[in-house]
């Protein structure tokens, strides 16, 4: 997905996937809208501070730049994957600097 290549990404995510994001700022039940969303929102490449893995579970602790905003995030991804395809997804960071008006 840094690579910006939905098509190819779209062959590790599983159909049914559940993504859920902070409040607010989206969640889906189906591959298809959540990867259109990414593809949306142009994220800057994360820079991966630690991970973890349990069995089918991962979890990354990342960095990311966002330079309009002058605004470094910290961000929490848990990833379940199931038959070798990400089934979900749980992201957790602060969203006030992009939720709040200037």
């Amino acid at each position: 997905m840094e690579n910006r290549d939905f098509e190819s990404a779209r062959k590790y995510v599983s159909d049914n996937i559940s993504y859920e994001g902070p409040e607010g700022l989206g969640s889906f039940n189906k591959s298809e809208p959540y990867l259109k969303y990414l593809e949306h929102l142009n994220l800057p490449k994360a820079d991966i501070k630690k991970k973890f893995v349990d069995d089918n579970d991962v979890c990354l602790i990342s960095d990311m730049n966002f330079d309009k905003q002058s605004v470094t995030a910290l961000i929490f991804s848990w990833y379940h994957v199931n038959d070798g395809k990400i089934s979900s997804i749980r992201v957790a960071f602060d969203p006030r600097p992009f939720t709040q008006k200037k």
